[in-house]
């Protein structure tokens, strides 16, 4: 909690019902009782089963917004992989849903970190990694911090159609403001990284930053064998 410019981030992934499923052995409670006198934000992650109940959503904002210890709340939809059926997976009709009532707890709720511009990305997400300013701009490594993750920090085959990342939204949502007529932050941002490259090219001992050029590793349709998905 001390180390200046680091905010550290818990997942809460739903109320005890759906978080303590997600995350077993159970660790609500464990987690409450580690709070106590720190500062953190929380990262949601909303998952189709979330969506029966139709205060589900306010419930779980207006509880961690009024916990002394939650700094900010960020939200996240679920993000499946390529050919994936799982009972996580949100419909169109749900992703609606849920663009259209966060913007409005926002307001009702300051620590919600949630806009009309965020919302809009929820239900266009870029279209794939080089579309995606986070994938761009972001090194993702496994738990050993030497493996690599990519595409992007959910690794394996994603499906960018269905991208519910909060910070993919909201860097999608920010390069496409216009800062002097035709101007977008997005203009300054693909100007950074071409000086990256330039730069890196000219070093002794460059290194291949392949998120930044075309060799980007790309998407298929096979996921992986080994992908594990949560039953109902």
């Amino acid at each position: 909690m001390k180390l200046p410019r680091v905010r550290v981030a818990v997942s809460i992934d739903g109320l005890p019902e759906h978080h303590d499923a997600r995350r077993k052995p159970a660790t609500y409670e464990r987690i409450l009782k580690n709070l106590e006198g720190r500062e953190v934000n929380i990262h949601w992650t909303i998952t189709r089963p979330m969506l029966s109940r139709a205060d589900y959503l306010e419930e779980y904002v207006a509880f961690w917004s009024e916990r002394p210890e939650v700094n900010r709340i960020w939200v996240s939809l679920y993000t499946p992989q390529l050919s994936e059926q799982s009972a996580e997976m949100l419909s169109a009709q749900d992703r609606e849903v849920i663009a259209s009532e966060l913007p409005a707890l926002s307001g009702k709720y300051p620590k919600l970190l949630m806009n009309k511009g965020i919302a809009r990305t929820i239900l266009r997400p870029p279209s794939n990694p080089d579309d995606c300013l986070f994938s761009k701009m972001s090194a993702n490594y496994s738990a050993d911090l030497k493996s690599r993750v990519e595409p992007c920090v959910f690794g394996g085959t994603p499906d960018c159609s269905q991208c519910g990342c909060a910070i993919s939204s909201g860097l999608h949502w920010v390069k496409s403001i216009k800062l002097a007529g035709p101007v977008k932050i997005n203009h300054f941002v693909q100007s950074s990284i071409n000086v990256g490259l330039l730069f890196n090219r000219l070093r002794q001992h460059s290194t291949q930053l392949s998120r930044w050029t075309h060799d980007a590793p790309k998407l298929n349709s096979k996921p992986p064998a080994d992908l594990v998905q949560i039953q109902p």
